[in-house]
């Protein structure tokens, strides 16, 4: 990435697999990139070892030199020297020097998608969340596709109801939409239980 270019980072933030414990246990609490990070949205889906396993808040955005990292920065990244920092910034984005901009995106795990509510009709998560999910990793019929972008787009059941059908009272469409991909995350293993 060029020096000083900015790169957005949309919803969806991915990680390592041997991060996710870290990040669900609360030893990561940010993550540093190479470059300069704009995060576009204030919520994050986090997805690592092949699934989504998290709902995180960007609670800060910081960019520096890699020169000027902190040992406090590093651990809050998980690692415990700058070394081992800066050797995984190697492995992800190639030659890296101490000249470098880098964004420390500090985060807080609102919910973790390996402890859902089964008592909840929707374990816990908002239907948005459920059909971001479902659009990003399902193979879906092209009416509960339709149905699911509407309600991302929308927000919520409401709006997606009457932009879809006209009439709020068409909400029940949608909740069947969203409860099959629900039940469709669980029974593929992308969420819940690991």
């Amino acid at each position: 990435m060029e020096r000083g270019r900015k790169k957005f980072l949309g919803r969806h933030l991915m990680v390592k697999g041997k991060y996710v414990d870290l990040i669900l246990s609360g030893k990561k609490t940010a993550t540093i990139r190479k470059g300069r990070w704009v995060p576009k949205f204030k919520e994050l889906i986090l997805h690592g070892g092949g699934r989504p396993f998290a709902v995180a808040e960007v609670v800060d955005v910081e960019y520096k030199k890699l020169s000027e990292i902190t040992q406090e920065e590093i651990k809050e990244d998980g690692f415990d020297s700058k070394a081992e920092l800066v050797e995984e910034l190697r492995r992800a984005y190639g030659e890296i020097s101490d000249d470098d901009i880098v964004t420390i995106i500090r985060f807080k795990v609102k919910k973790k998608l390996t402890e859902l509510d089964v008592k909840d009709p929707y374990m816990g998560l908002e239907p948005v969340e459920i059909a971001r999910l479902a659009l990003r990793y399902l193979e879906l019929n092209e009416e509960d596709k339709r149905i699911l972008e509407t309600l991302v787009r929308a927000g919520s059941l409401r709006e997606a109801a009457i932009r879809l059908y006209g009439d709020i009272g068409a909400r029940w469409r949608i909740r069947k939409a969203v409860k099959r991909a629900l039940k469709e995350l669980v029974d593929r293993k992308l969420i819940g239980p690991r």
